[in-house]
């Protein structure tokens, strides 16, 4: 069976043009593999709890060394990592926001990129702990980010790829859409777009 992670963090519901790609995309991967198992994380709805200072403080006291209350600030932050360690696919959709990840990714993220956790570092640098696995991201923006046209920085790509990498998970495949703000047929570009890229996948 496959398991699949899906992480989405538009807050715009069913509204959003990242949402409805990832619901093609989806689609597409359901028909490919079966049986299927799917675990969704709807970040705007449930939005992943900030790091302070209890939980910095109980990611660096070894594991039998923490109180009960250090192991009760870690408890979300190991629900997160066990979704990502008993799956095997993973699809992150996600706007980009003032040229990066929206507020509520970069919470998850802090939540599963624990130093000796889901990484360890090591005199080559910081190894990932988790199994490699098929990687989606659809990334959804109002203007353009893909050279040599665009007109902004992008710190969301470079930023997702370093983080993928952290974890252990890989390289990912990325579908961009583009200049979605004021576009009055967007919906429409936005289903051509995913269906082209879903094509040229294979």
């Amino acid at each position: 069976m496959t398991a699949a992670l899906v992480v989405e963090a538009s807050p715009r519901g069913a509204a959003s043009l990242g949402r409805q790609a990832t619901a093609l995309l989806l689609d597409r991967l359901r028909a490919r593999h079966q049986p299927w198992r799917e675990i969704r994380r709807d970040l705007a709805d449930t939005p992943p709890p900030w790091v302070d200072a209890g939980f910095a403080a109980a990611m660096l006291t070894p594991p039998d060394a923490r109180s009960a209350a250090q192991h009760a600030a870690l408890a979300e932050s190991e629900r997160l990592i066990a979704e990502l360690e008993t799956t095997d696919l993973l699809v992150i959709s996600t706007p980009m926001h003032n040229f990066t990840v929206p507020a509520v990714l970069k919470a998850w993220i802090d939540q599963v990129l624990r130093v000796e956790r889901t990484f360890r570092r090591t005199s080559a640098g910081k190894v990932g702990t988790l199994a490699p696995r098929p990687c989606y991201l659809v990334v959804a923006a109002g203007g353009v980010i893909s050279p040599p046209a665009a007109r902004q920085p992008d710190f969301l790509l470079p930023y997702l790829r370093a983080v993928l990498a952290t974890l252990g998970v890989g390289e990912p495949l990325v579908l961009r859409l583009e200049a979605l703000s004021g576009a009055a047929d967007a919906p429409a570009q936005v289903a051509a777009a995913t269906e082209a890229w879903l094509r040229g996948l294979g």
